[in-house]
């Protein structure tokens, strides 16, 4: 009888195509094939496998069955819930789902061993060879492991007594040990710790642990992913980190809880590590990721613990290509594999706590630190009163604060979420701003590189000895503070004192996060320049003080989120003070002291700044009381665009519950020669808002070299 396999290709393509199963293939639903697209063979997955008989049109037929590991049934439907979600092709999730299957496999490496033949003669060295050789190693390994030369090594090769053998190196993932014990918990982190090992072994359920900085989360988590280990000899736990940055940390401290080492995921990690790692996950044989967000993507066997740390974190949110919010991606996927879902964070979302509040989500809190630490006192420096030096952004108050912190041999963080030496590089002469090419982003100064950066699209340049407009030599100068020129101030002020600068321009990999988040926990940087890549998630025993230089920077905009994300960014950053057995103090630079964010940094009183903010969005129907969806209409010519997004105005479904306004055109409205026009859709809680995006997008057929983007829950709004 004939079969018909719906195959599903990692391409932009609105649906799964049907090929012909050749007689005896016995494909699968989850299977890796090769299958004609025109005149190319392409990587596909089988979605579903029906009988043909009766079907009146030829297929093309399936050319191969790869030799891949097969998706398994929860990857699969997760890959298709996500596309329906985010409105997009199904090929785009799926894509990320093979990223690790279409990694280059590890290149094979010559390796000795012994081939049984004895040597003519026995030399003491000889011996010392043959008796490493029972391990197969490198001949250059194997000659430092019996401390011989090359030459020893190559004599009994050419003897035929050793004999060299090309083999690719298997992944190795140790199973967790589970009888290692935990750390000391205290009374609130056992309670909390005792209903997530519950849920760990009970299926689906989602569980907000919501704890201030510093109260010993990580343990808390920990333990429920014992319990699931524990549990079940093939359970698998995920937990997603939001920074490549936290990733050493967290990794190492699961491998002192359980002895082994989890597998790593993120855009670091090199491909044919990559591709052992999706190959080990689906093979059940790495029981613990750590990763980042498209880890969520990876094809487990048997996943029954997802553990989303840092859950506020913006960085979850996936703004190109396939645009998705890993977070709330998680909880789809713990109920599509009957996991348990623990989202963990000290200034949780707007989102979260609702769910919380409803009861949708369990709530557990932790409200004090762990041990003899205790949040930092917060102070307000007002710049309108005590404002830095001409030329400095230090004030007077966080110099001092610095001089007494150092004078103790203790440790300074000083936070400015800007990355480089200046954001803004202007002619003083004719006051041309610099700006990308075809690009409204402001190019950014980086003084140690000499270059001119966008941190938008890439672009960069060396900076120029006279204005490209008008010519003027020197006449560039450089506006406002990033992390360079605080740190170059620093320097200033404390000429003999250990400064460093973390930042994704200073730290290009995750090695070198570890070295440097290690070197800082060793006290070995008495100041530390960063950015929000060390803002979260760290512990440094001997640091007592952070410096926010400019406390306002996230409330400028129109982003709806603005202040929840400043709370959660300057509460994250504070508490990186105090979190041993040292007071810590936190000073805020701010000329908006009266802002309820400040006030509500300054009191410690997250539940009245959250009761504000969730009666002001509750008032507009705006999240988590409303949903948003976004799309973002570019093309190249401005005429045809305007003349698209008015049409496309018009065919927008008049649906009760649903306000469309737009179309306008975007805070960036020229990004690489493509301008740039938005809509911004607010619809009631109980509107299937994906369905709505779907019905209008399919009304509308984008004409020439124009393209539209629907972001479902938009966090950005440029």
């Amino acid at each position: 009888m004939s079969r018909i396999a719906s195959v599903l290709i990692p391409m932009p393509l609105p649906e799964a195509f049907d090929y012909a199963e050749p007689d005896g293939m016995g494909l699968e639903p989850g299977d890796q094939v090769a299958v004609p697209l025109g005149p190319r063979l392409i990587r596909g997955v089988v979605t579903e496998v029906r009988d043909g008989t009766g079907g009146n049109r030829p297929l093309k037929p399936v050319a191969e069955r790869l030799d891949e590991p097969r998706l398994p049934p929860g990857t699969v439907e997760f890959v298709q819930w996500a596309a329906r979600y985010a409105v997009d092709a199904p090929g785009q999730p799926l894509a990320i789902a093979l990223r690790g299957a279409r990694a280059p496999k590890p290149r094979p490496i010559r390796v000795v061993e012994p081939t049984g033949a004895q040597p003519a003669k026995v030399t003491p060295a000889r011996a010392k060879v043959l008796e490493a050789a029972a391990t197969p190693m490198p001949p250059a390994d194997l000659a430092r492991a019996a401390g011989v030369s090359a030459g020893v090594v190559k004599g009994l090769l050419d003897e035929g007594v050793l004999a060299i053998r090309e083999v690719t190196a298997q992944a190795r993932f140790d199973p967790p040990d589970l009888s290692r014990p935990g750390s000391e918990l205290s009374a609130s982190q056992a309670a909390a710790a005792s209903v997530l090992k519950e849920m760990a072994t009970a299926g689906f359920g989602v569980a907000l642990l919501d704890g201030v900085t510093g109260s010993g989360k990580t343990e808390v988590y920990l333990e429920a992913a014992a319990a699931a280990l524990a549990a079940d000899p093939q359970a698998q736990v995920l937990i997603l980190l939001p920074e490549i940055a936290l990733t050493q940390a967290v990794i190492a401290r699961v491998a002192a809880r359980f002895g082994a080492q989890p597998g790593e995921w993120h855009s670091d990690v090199a491909p044919p590590a990559r591709r052992r790692v999706w190959e080990a996950v689906a093979a059940g044989a790495c029981r613990i990721v750590v990763g980042a967000r498209s880890a969520l993507f990876l094809p487990y066997r048997r996943l029954k613990l997802i553990v989303v740390d840092e859950e506020h974190d913006g960085s979850f949110k996936q703004e190109d290509g396939f645009i998705y919010q890993a977070r709330d991606l998680a909880v789809v996927r713990g109920r599509i594999e009957d996991a348990a879902v623990i989202l963990a964070s000290a200034t949780p979302s707007l989102e979260s706590l609702r769910n919380a509040e409803t009861g949708r989500y369990r709530w557990l809190k932790l409200s004090a630190r762990h041990g003899t630490a205790r949040l930092p006192d917060i102070e307000l420096v007002d710049l309108r009163e005590t404002p830095p030096e001409t030329g400095r952004w230090l004030s007077p108050p966080l110099v001092q604060a610095m001089a007494e912190t150092w004078a103790r041999g203790e440790q300074t963080l000083l936070f400015l979420n800007r990355r480089g030496y200046a954001p803004l590089v202007l002619c003083k002469a004719c006051g041309e701003r610099m700006t990308a090419p075809d690009t409204d982003s402001w190019l950014v100064e980086h003084r140690y590189t000499g270059r001119l950066v966008c941190h938008l699209t890439g672009f960069s340049m060396p900076k120029p000895a006279a204005c490209p407009h008008c010519g003027a030599k020197d006449s560039l100068v450089s506006i406002g503070p990033g992390v360079e020129r605080v740190e170059e101030e620093a320097r200033a002020l404390f000429p003999e004192a250990r400064i460093a600068v973390f930042s994704s321009d200073t730290v290009f990999d995750a090695r070198e996060a570890r070295r440097l988040v290690e070197t800082m926990a060793a006290g070995e940087i008495d100041i530390l320049v960063a950015t929000q890549a060390a803002a979260k998630g760290h512990n440094f025993p001997k640091l007592t003080l952070v410096g926010v230089v400019d406390a306002d920077l996230g409330l400028r905009g129109g982003d709806l989120r603005a202040a929840e994300r400043t709370y959660q960014l300057l509460a994250q950053a504070t508490g990186r003070a105090g979190r041993r057995d040292r007071p810590g103090k936190a000073l805020l630079q701010t000329y908006a002291p009266e802002h309820a964010v400040m006030q509500a940094l300054k009191a410690q009183d997250r539940d009245a700044f959250v009761a504000a903010e969730m009666a002001e969005r509750e008032l507009a129907g705006l999240p988590p009381f409303g949903r948003l969806a976004a799309v973002i209409a570019s093309g190249p010519d401005m005429a045809q665009l305007e003349a698209f997004v008015q049409g496309m105005a018009q065919a927008a479904p008049n649906t009760p519950g649903v306000e469309v306004y737009g179309p306008a055109d975007a805070p960036l409205s020229l990004i690489r020669g493509r301008r740039r026009k938005r809509f911004l859709v607010r619809a009631d809680r109980g509107v299937d808002l994906s369905a709505y995006m779907a019905a209008w997008r399919a009304r509308v057929r984008p004409p020439g070299q124009v393209r539209v983007a629907i972001d479902i829950d938009p966090y950005s709004f440029l």
